[in-house]
């Protein structure tokens, strides 16, 4: 259910009302009305959308918009203003203040629909994007990957988390594994984005600590080597100098034992896609797993790399041709 909230000193309820009966066929939106005194209580349940009839309010609308935006939940909720003021400078303040959509009151009941259903679409679209590091998701990843198999492209899978992470968060919080999470997606993105040679490279967000690239440069153990290289670099300003000297944090179990756990590190694991390989992206996800368990497996952080050439191949882990490991 989507909520659209609009502001309106009406008593009559005019353009709600008028909503509601244009968005009468959408069953999933619904429209409330609120007043701007009220809107402080209105915030909490976080709208999807606010709609603000700025005839017909006695705020100031710039206090309106800093009300909406300094509330870090509703941050990022989109506003549509409906106004009779048509000075370009007025218009132009307005849109400074990053409101979404400007409309001419009286406004055209099918400009009003579409308006509002383009900017739910695009909600829908945001949603496939991580809220914490602003990459793609699952959808755009599966896509990718769908794409530069029906092209029969060669290019290389990495799949990257981190080690011994939980613990983190058991004993630093969740606000500062967040911040561990934001500076991998920098670091993923610095080498496998680098340049402008490199705009058919991707990077996406599976969830948590888990990331994909897609990487169609022939070098791409150098971007292993990179990544793993500034995040060993970097991620002790995230501990305590008493953990970073200790080289380990350590955590209660369930059971009340004290247990120790070694600081945070990044496997990566990397599968050449060949279409002689691979018949769908199931089948990749399944070989990146397992080479990402693998580089798991070693102590500190680590690159594997299935060289393997076609799906009838054993995954030998004794066999260099097949398989490199590195640091």
């Amino acid at each position: 259910m989507k909520n659209i909230y609009i502001l309106d000193e009406d008593n009559e309820n005019t353009l709600t009302n008028s909503l509601k009966k244009i968005m009468k066929k959408e069953k999933s939106i619904k429209i409330r009305n609120y007043k701007p005194d009220d809107l402080e209580d209105a915030l909490i349940n976080i709208p999807d959308l606010v709609v603000i009839n700025e005839d017909n309010i006695s705020l100031d609308i710039n206090d309106v918009f800093n009300k909406i935006k300094e509330n870090e939940d509703n941050s990022i909720t989109p506003i549509i203003v409906i106004s009779s003021n048509m000075d370009e400078n007025h218009i132009i303040n307005i849109l400074k203040n990053d409101v979404e959509v400007y409309l001419n009151a009286p406004v055209n009941d099918e400009i009003l629909y579409y308006s509002i259903m383009n900017i739910m679409k695009l909600l829908n679209r945001n949603r496939m994007v991580s809220p914490l590091t602003g990459l793609p998701g699952n959808v755009q990843i599966q896509a990718e990957m769908k794409k530069r198999l029906a092209n029969n492209e060669k290019y290389a899978m990495i799949y990257i988390d981190l080690d011994n992470f939980k613990a983190y968060n058991d004993t630093y919080g969740f606000s500062n594994g967040d911040e561990i999470i934001k500076f991998t997606a920098k670091v993923i993105t610095k080498y496998v984005l680098r340049n402008d040679e490199n705009e058919q490279n991707f990077v996406g967000h599976i969830g948590g600590d888990d990331f994909v690239a897609i990487v169609e440069d022939e070098d791409y153990e150098k971007i292993c080597q990179n990544i793993i290289a500034e995040f060993d670099k970097c991620i002790e300003k995230f501990f305590t100098k008493e953990d970073v000297e200790r080289g380990y944090i350590e955590v209660e179990n369930r059971k009340g034992i004290m247990e120790q756990f070694p600081l945070t590190t990044i496997s990566v694991g990397v599968v050449e896609v060949t279409s002689e390989r691979f018949k769908n992206t199931l089948e990749i996800g399944e070989a990146g797993a397992a080479v990402k368990h693998l580089a798991k497996t070693i102590y500190g952080s680590t690159y594997v790399i299935d060289r393997r050439k076609n799906r009838d191949e054993a995954f030998d882990k004794a066999d260099k041709k097949k398989m490199l490991i590195g640091k």
